[in-house]
């Protein structure tokens, strides 16, 4: 798409306050790089957080690197974003683990940080954070833990076998990997683990909640007051989170519709800035 005419895209697009994206995977064969280019292409917003796994390194040290012409257009689309104005918050995750030695480098519009913490319009504290640090809490690790990766990846293998046949009749993408994890009770319980751990730290460090990504599992609710936000992935639920002016926020699909939203908070203080120190 010529330049110009993204420009004129993202220029009818809402202005969002802020926009988190994560589980990009980035190098590796299941990442829809086309769909993640063409949703950056169509933002306005004052901050983007990307919040882990945005490269897999990890995938790309162990298997064939894909690497095309759409994740060209997401490293293009993201300093386009910069240039408009755009500050960036990189908060790495386990699949871009060795950018981590890069926390609390500065340059121009672009920040690395190990996590931290923004502060919504109607004044809420939120842990950003990719999740990999919940691991010992939730995973059970052995054989059990091995085959179900190993299966994991099957599945997106025929996730996107599917959706490549789906497109050609037209139809809309439909995630057959979230469609099997929702029906397995294993999966249920140990994203109800992760969420409770999410919890768990938001409450210790007297926040107002979370926002996460790591499990590939997209989610915005509230709880006894806290918020969890999960903005999901680009592997398959294609989705992220976004913040409106006055501090509602949303989980919007890679086609810009709303998931879901939790509306602002009366307002009981206006922030000093959008971030502050976890």
């Amino acid at each position: 798409m010529p330049a110009a005419a993204t420009h004129g895209i993202a220029s009818l697009a809402p202005r969002r306050r802020a926009v988190f994206v994560s589980d990009v995977h980035l190098g590796s064969k299941h990442c829809h790089a086309a769909e993640f280019a063409g949703f950056l292409a169509g933002l306005r917003c004052d901050r983007l957080y990307l919040v882990g796994d945005i490269v897999d390194l990890w995938w790309m040290a162990q298997r064939r690197v894909t690497w095309n012409a759409a994740h060209n257009r997401v490293v293009e689309a993201l300093h386009a974003l910069r240039r408009d104005g755009t500050e960036i918050i990189y908060v790495p995750g386990n699949h871009d683990r060795p950018v981590r030695r890069f926390c609390g480098l500065v340059l121009p519009r672009i920040a690395i940080r190990r996590r931290t913490i923004h502060v919504t319009a109607d004044g809420r504290r939120l842990l950003v954070t990719h999740g990999d640090d919940y691991d010992a809490v939730t995973h059970f690790g052995g054989m059990q833990e091995r085959f179900g990766d190993w299966l994991y990846y099957r599945i997106l293998t025929g996730n996107r076998l599917l959706n490549s046949v789906r497109s050609r009749f037209g139809l809309r993408y439909w995630s057959l990997s979230e469609f099997l994890k929702r029906r397995s009770g294993a999966a249920e319980r140990y994203i109800a683990r992760f969420v409770q751990a999410g919890f768990d730290d938001a409450k210790r460090r007297g926040l107002d909640g979370i926002v996460c990504g790591h499990i590939h599992r997209a989610a915005l609710f509230e709880r006894d007051g806290c918020v969890y936000a999960n903005d999901g992935d680009w592997v398959e639920s294609l989705s992220a989170l976004v913040e409106d002016p006055d501090g509602t926020l949303r989980l919007l699909a890679h086609t810009g519709e709303t998931i879901r939203s939790l509306p602002a908070r009366a307002c009981r203080h206006m922030p000093q800035g959008l971030t502050q120190a976890a």
